[in-house]
């Protein structure tokens, strides 16, 4: 059994991880618009981890027998000034979210929710991932400056980029 706490908390989760895909996708659309194709299907793919994560909330709140209540979805920003802020705020997304994980964490160690705190673990670990990911490309970012080539040459390198579903439970996805 979940307290009213915790399954509060996690339907608010699942609700912030849907906000998380839709600003991304928000992102690929921008992208696209800039002639980056690379970079907003990085930012697809981001999409896609991003429900992923949503519904790994939604079906555990449904596996503790606790009642799922779908919360609107803010509208996300979409326009930024340039690839470097768009993954400035990618990254500073993550860190409030990474915030929010650990809260999470907190609440089932205060409320001694065991199966909740393994279920988070997973997250936890996934968040310190997704922070090194947008670290690493703002700083490819920094490095490129204004050199159109390099821009170009990273764009060809997030094209690559494919989802793969996580596998929860079993550390975080590639």
């Amino acid at each position: 059994m979940i307290t009213k706490k915790m399954g509060d908390a996690l339907n608010e989760q699942v609700n912030k991880e849907f906000y998380s895909a839709y600003l991304y996708l928000a992102m690929s659309a921008w992208f696209h618009n800039k002639g980056l194709d690379g970079f907003a299907n990085w930012m697809r793919i981001q999409f896609q981890e991003e429900q992923a994560h949503a519904l790994r909330f939604y079906d555990f709140l449904i596996e503790r027998d606790f009642e799922v209540e779908l919360l609107a979805i803010d509208r996300p920003t979409n326009t930024w000034e340039s690839p470097l802020d768009a993954f400035k705020a990618v990254l500073e997304h993550e860190q409030y979210i990474t915030g929010r994980i650990n809260m999470l964490s907190d609440i089932a160690i205060e409320q001694k929710d065991h199966a909740t705190r393994s279920m988070l673990v997973w997250f936890v670990d996934e968040q310190v991932e997704e922070e090194k990911n947008a670290n690493d490309i703002i700083n490819q970012l920094k490095l490129i400056g204004d050199n159109g080539y390099g821009l170009l040459m990273l764009d060809k390198e997030l094209a690559l980029r494919v989802f793969v579903a996580p596998t929860f439970g079993q550390g975080p996805a590639a």
